[in-house]
């Protein structure tokens, strides 16, 4: 399940991320703490330490190491932060997050995914504070409001539902697009006002419009 060279291998992942920018050492922690190679396919195992994404289940992605740290890093994210992540996928990112000290909320729409992401989260003991099945345009307003905000899938417009569930001060972290996402943070200076920052291209699955069933 996890040896000394999986240890070595995501020694070497987080020198690469290094290299490639990455500072916060919460983040880079985190990506030494978590096996990822537990969360893709056996067939990718000998990769799973390479900055690559992999197809996962229902035509799903995890997204390459680099991406997952840039996206915490740009959270800012603090330990004990109530954190809403909306697309679990393999649970991956979501290991990191609650590796990082969150207190992680996160939602997805693929059944078996959500089934597949429990139970790995369970097993390696980095769960979040509750983990649901549901339309993450929604978020999860019960719950809210939530100190950051990450989404793991491409968004083809700002979806203002789960920014009106940011803290004031509150950081959101979000690809946008249609083909191609441009990756944007929004600060919730008030009520009513977002600072926006844009942070470059990227290339996610897109995030499924909402559904009637959910």
């Amino acid at each position: 399940m996890e040896s000394f060279k999986h240890k070595g291998k995501r020694r070497k992942l987080v020198e690469l991320l290094q290299e490639k920018g990455i500072e916060d050492e919460r983040v880079l922690n985190a990506i030494n703490q978590v096996p990822r190679h537990l969360f893709l396919n056996s067939v990718f195992e000998d990769h799973a330490y390479e900055d690559k994404a992999f197809p996962i289940a229902a035509d799903q992605t995890i997204s390459h190491p680099y991406t997952v740290a840039f996206q915490s890093s740009l959270l800012d994210l603090h330990p004990g932060e109530k954190v809403l992540e909306i697309g679990t996928g393999s649970g991956y990112q979501t290991a990191v997050l609650v590796a990082m000290g969150a207190e992680v909320y996160t939602i997805e729409r693929q059944k078996n995914l959500v089934d597949f992401s429990r139970n790995m989260l369970q097993k390696i003991n980095l769960e979040p504070k509750y983990q649901t099945y549901g339309d993450g345009y929604k978020g999860l307003p019960s719950f809210a409001p939530f100190d950051k905000i990450i989404v793991t899938a491409g968004a083809p417009s700002l979806p203002t539902l789960l920014v009106q569930q940011l803290k004031i001060g509150g950081i959101a972290v979000i690809p946008i697009g249609e083909e191609n996402q441009k990756m944007y943070t929004y600060l919730r200076v008030d009520e009513r006002k977002y600072e926006q920052m844009e942070f470059g291209a990227y290339k996610f699955v897109p995030m499924l419009e909402k559904r009637d069933d959910i």
